[in-house]
């Protein structure tokens, strides 16, 4: 599992940062609303649908999926990647993940 200890502090501003193991990876949550998860690459992806993900998509980012072990079938998920400039970024990072958070 990866190290979520830049993630915590790069999210700090949003309030109290928590995370909980899930979905085979960690999940983040903000004053108790989830809106991130890392998963076994170490990579972010913000929980998020409507203007963010149509804006992450057309800029590049990646969506998360997943296969089910039974019989490999890709299942896209509501999760976007995080802009690698936002992890340079502490301020784009937090007001991507209050996006996030607005559509949640």
């Amino acid at each position: 599992m990866p190290d979520t200890t830049f993630y915590r502090d790069l999210f700090e501003p949003l309030g109290t940062i928590t995370t909980r193991k899930m979905m085979g990876g960690t999940v983040f949550y903000a004053d108790g609303r989830l809106f991130a998860t890392v998963h076994g690459d170490g990579r972010l992806f913000l929980r998020t649908k409507a203007a963010l993900a149509e804006r992450l998509e057309a800029d590049g980012e990646t969506q998360l999926t997943w296969a089910r072990p039974s019989d490999g079938h890709v299942q896209a998920m509501g999760y976007w990647s995080l802009p690698d400039a936002a992890l340079e970024d502490p301020d784009l990072a937090c007001a991507l993940a209050r996006e996030a958070l607005a559509e949640a």
